[in-house]
């Protein structure tokens, strides 16, 4: 699916980040004949981070065929997987989508500690960006617009409630179900 048709909108075979000791934090891997099983990820992961680790002047990776992009800052490594043939600047618009949408929730504390606290938001930037690796998004703008709404960001009237809002919405879930019924 991946490496057959060269006119395959399947770009990326997975978005990982690991910590400064290659320890997985996120990951989400699209290509399930690359990577059947986890020890597999896990084993090319130990040999992806002690390449990189190696490789400080470049950003990107070949490595068993897979090409490697990815992108240090403090203690978390970034990396996003495409086939051998893959256009590097595509997987580079991809990483920097998923960098920047990241860097902006996290108000650029990009750490360790502060990536776990917002883990939820981390994987729908990835969902976000990415399905099945399909490339979805990379305006990091548009992808944190999509993924930061919170329950204390929902502004309501002054004078309603979360009753009255639910009330509401069951009413006029009643209404649409009658009219759907009329026709």
């Amino acid at each position: 699916m991946f490496d057959s048709d060269p006119t395959s909108l399947y770009s990326v075979k997975a978005i990982v980040i690991l910590d400064q000791d290659g320890n997985r934090v996120v990951n989400k891997y699209y290509d399930k004949e690359a990577f059947p099983t986890t020890k597999e990820q896990r084993a090319f992961e130990t040999s992806l981070f002690k390449k990189s680790q190696r490789n400080t002047g470049s950003e990107i990776i070949l490595l068993d065929g897979i090409t490697c992009l990815y992108r240090f800052n403090v203690d978390l490594y970034f990396y996003v997987l495409g086939a051998a043939r893959e256009n590097e600047l595509i997987l580079e618009s991809v990483l920097n989508g998923l960098y920047d949408s990241v860097s902006t929730v996290l108000r650029k504390n990009i750490e360790k500690k502060a990536l776990l606290d917002v883990m939820d938001t981390t994987i729908l930037i990835i969902d976000e960006i990415c399905d099945e690796g399909i490339i979805m998004e990379t305006d990091p703008q548009a992808i944190v617009s999509r993924c930061s709404l919170r329950g204390d960001e929902v502004s309501f009237g002054s004078d309603q409630s979360f009753s009255q809002i639910g009330g509401s919405a069951i009413s006029a879930l009643k209404d649409q179900f009658k009219w759907s019924l009329y026709k």
